[in-house]
């Protein structure tokens, strides 16, 4: 097996991991989406937080489609592009979700 030859097959796995997990990670923003909605009809507040996490949940999506284009692609070096931005989008997605996380809690809590 040549060196590009297992990269090549490292890169593969990269996204599909990233396929999968930007995938689940779409479903879980919008299942919090939904309670944080629950929340805010039966206490009677208003949050920002389900309107980022709607935006958190297109970075998940784009990042999904984007791995999976790369892992449809042909070339190799086309195949790293794409899969370099799915990766980047899919970090700031996780940043973006750990930002909403600390402020939901401190929006609850201040109320």
């Amino acid at each position: 097996m040549k060196v590009q030859d297992s990269n090549q097959f490292l890169e593969e796995g990269v996204c599909g991991h990233i396929f999968t997990v930007s995938a689940a990670m779409v479903g879980v923003c919008m299942t919090v989406i939904g309670i944080l909605r629950l929340v805010i009809t039966i206490q009677k507040v208003n949050t920002l937080a389900d309107d980022f996490l709607a935006v958190d949940a297109l970075f998940f999506l784009t990042s999904c489609i984007l791995s999976y284009w790369a892992l449809r692609s042909r070339g190799y070096s086309r195949m790293h592009k794409i899969e370099r931005v799915a990766d980047s989008l899919f970090i700031l997605g996780l940043l973006g979700m750990g930002a909403i996380c600390v402020f939901t809690v401190y929006e609850f809590t201040a109320v």
